[in-house]
């Protein structure tokens, strides 16, 4: 289980330190030529207003209405979330996300935040922004309450999780050390259109982010080596506590991607594979930045004894060259003499 846990909490660090960021993936220009219905909400909601959407489940303080669903109103302590009924047998998919976070609250007067999930559970209520704590699967956390009062994070955050369901994500740290990649959206209580997508293609996670009504998307987060199996369900869900805000979903919309993958991928049973991450680096090791990317975290004292050991053995060894260069310069003065 420790072994498992260990392997999911790795995130693309290396990569970020070792030069620039990834080339953004190309999204789908959202025509409808691979358009999923069967995996995606979009207006008019049929069924609006009651318990049985065909395609889609929602519970809590869910309301459907003519123009958004809404995860949640303006109050404390409210949960809601909205499922697709439908599994996704795709290997390769592009999740679009129209959505909108608005409320009364002014500077972090306002929370907790929503969740886009691809996991095996579904309609199971729980911690994590409405939702269950250790899925199975992929979550994508817009967060817009900074609960860790150490953080130099800018808020509202996205970030990504990939969980074996051996995972819990830690509210107090704002899921820092499940984290594998993230950065700041000012996407709250803007008076435009706001998007999110999605991309998961051949191991490759791709955020990207359209909440500066420039038409554009925005590179957010791109990780390798991430695999997900097949046969999961998409949903979205948020939660309020304290602190509140309203959380609706305008549309989600899922295109089927046409890529080719090597043959030797015909022959895996792709539902029967565990979510899991190809590591670099523990993100527990380090601390994040306002930009969203990660620098060396703060010096804890094992590290300061062997540094302040190591300058002290450093000097120790240039005092004992010093002394026999000395040494040997006085005794080849002698012969002078």
């Amino acid at each position: 289980r420790a072994a498992g846990a260990g392997g999911l909490v790795a995130a693309a660090l290396l990569l970020a330190l070792a030069g620039p960021r990834p080339v953004p993936a190309e999204l789908t220009d959202g025509n409808s030529e691979h358009l999923k219905r069967e995996h995606s909400l979009m207006k008019p909601y049929q069924g609006a207003g009651s318990a049985a959407m065909p395609l889609w489940d929602f519970q809590g303080s869910t309301m459907v209405t003519s123009q958004y669903v809404r995860l949640t109103p303006d109050e404390r302590s409210r949960q809601g979330s909205i499922w697709n009924r439908v599994p996704c047998f795709l290997k390769d998919w592009e999740l679009h996300v129209h959505f909108k976070i608005h409320g009364a609250g002014k500077k972090n007067l306002h929370g907790d935040g929503l969740a886009l999930w691809y996991t095996q559970e579904r309609l199971t209520p729980g911690p994590v922004f409405g939702s269950k704590d250790n899925f199975h699967g992929l979550a994508i956390f817009l967060d817009t309450y900074p609960n860790d009062e150490a953080t130099e994070r800018v808020f509202p955050y996205i970030s990504a999780m990939v969980n074996n369901g051996s995972l819990s994500y830690d509210h107090s740290k704002d899921g820092r050390w499940t984290e594998l990649a993230g950065c700041s959206a000012d996407l709250r209580n803007q008076n435009h259109d706001t998007f999110l997508a999605v991309r998961y293609s051949r191991g490759r996670l791709t955020v990207m982010t359209d909440v500066e009504d420039k038409n554009e998307w925005k590179n957010c987060i791109d990780i390798a080596g991430v695999q997900l199996p097949t046969g999961y369900f998409f949903g979205a869900s948020a939660g309020t506590g304290d602190l509140s805000d309203n959380h609706d979903i305008i549309s989600m919309k899922l295109f089927q991607l046409m890529v080719e993958h090597p043959v030797e991928d015909d022959t895996v049973d792709w539902t029967k594979i565990e979510p899991r991450v190809s590591l670099l680096k523990s993100p527990k090791d380090n601390v994040d930045d306002p930009t969203g990317n990660f620098r060396s975290g703060p010096l804890t004292g094992w590290k300061v004894f062997l540094l302040l050991l190591c300058a002290l053995l450093g000097i120790i060894v240039c005092a004992v060259v010093g002394a026999v260069v000395f040494q040997k310069r006085q005794e080849r003065n002698k012969r002078f003499y």
